[in-house]
């Protein structure tokens, strides 16, 4: 069985083989244990009520019960930018005209913004390639979702995600190549590692303050602006159904989009279901598949299960129940994985 839960300590040398496998891209997933680490205790702290608003984080693991292993991570930042600078570049347009010569041009610009300051923010996902089936890569990603629907006085009004921009097989951006690589004097698989890590002043000293044409960019690096990365396709996908939109805003490492909703408008929010657990040795199967929590705020499961609702009722097996904590009778919140169902 899956389940997802809050991370813990003792999960951090699993979730270490993760970061690592989750290569070059993958700016709050750095492969440094001593970060990794306190991302779990900055989860714990947040639960217990410890963090100011803007230090809060959760962590979320999925794990293999039957193997006992962690398998997949997943996350939500609280209010991004309220402790460190959040940068993205707003896409704009700057017009140049001249009546005198009859010339009228727009170009398109890039700007160095810290717009979303103090947005909640969906980030980390990442999935261990030999799980990557059985929908558990949206389910990981989904239990994000049900879990702002049930708590959503601890989040921000708009949430966001930044998606992973446009890299080739050897990890090289042609947005960082043509433009960061001139002002930073790094590659970008070390630019993008000490931003995972929370060294972001070098950003505000050294990337233009005026505004980027991207006409005066090569072809190569123009084409990926707002692009996500091939294996980032299916999960821009995914938040689009829920309902984010990219509004203008890209990375300022590798050009990939950040999307954005309102957490009132999500899909989540509006579809999710409070309805009592039912046990049964056998209980009846359906063909629709459903996320099921507790919603035990500090001891947080949930579990994805094709089970029979009947009026406000879903049906359990003992181990489903055991897994998520949970007596006959208990209320339980419920979403439908997929948009149609």
């Amino acid at each position: 069985m899956m389940i997802v839960r809050h991370a813990e300590h003792r999960d951090i040398d699993e979730i270490y083989v993760l970061a690592v496998k989750s290569g070059v891209g993958m700016t709050s997933l750095p492969s440094n244990k001593e970060i990794l680490a306190a991302r779990i205790a900055r989860t714990q702290h947040t639960l217990d009520g410890q963090l100011a608003r803007g230090e809060q984080g959760y962590l979320f693991v999925l794990e293999d019960t039957e193997l006992k292993k962690v398998v997949g991570l997943s996350a939500i930042e609280v209010a991004v930018g309220l402790m460190e600078p959040f940068y993205n570049f707003h896409v704009g347009k700057q017009v140049h005209a001249s009546q005198a010569l009859k010339v009228y041009k727009t170009l398109n610009t890039m700007f160095l913004s810290n717009d979303l300051t103090g947005s909640s923010e969906l980030c980390t996902l990442f999935l261990d390639p030999d799980f990557r089936e059985n929908q558990n890569g949206k389910f990981l990603s989904k239990v994000r979702f049900l879990f702002i629907a049930a708590f959503q006085s601890c989040f921000e009004s708009k949430l966001i995600a930044e998606m992973r921009g446009y890299s080739d097989e050897e990890g090289r951006s042609p947005l960082w190549d043509a433009l960061g690589n001139q002002f930073f004097n790094m590659d970008f698989a070390t630019a993008d590692y000490l931003s995972g890590i929370g060294q972001k002043v070098f950003i505000a000293e050294l990337m233009p303050r005026f505004p980027v044409y991207i006409d005066l960019l090569p072809q190569s690096a123009q084409q990926v602006i707002g692009q996500v990365h091939p294996q980032t396709q299916p999960a821009l996908h995914m938040l689009a159904l829920e309902g984010l939109k990219n509004q203008g805003y890209v990375d300022i490492f590798d050009g990939g989009p950040t999307v954005e909703a309102e957490i009132k408008n999500l899909r989540a929010v509006k579809d999710n279901r409070v309805v009592q657990a039912r046990i049964y040795e056998q209980p009846k199967a359906s063909t629709i598949s459903y996320l099921v929590a507790n919603d035990h705020y500090e001891n947080y499961r949930v579990i994805l299960v094709n089970a029979a609702i009947e009026q406000d009722s879903i049906q359990l097996s003992v181990e489903q129940a055991k897994a998520l904590n949970v007596k006959d009778g208990s209320q339980v919140r419920i979403l439908p994985l997929n948009i149609s169902e």
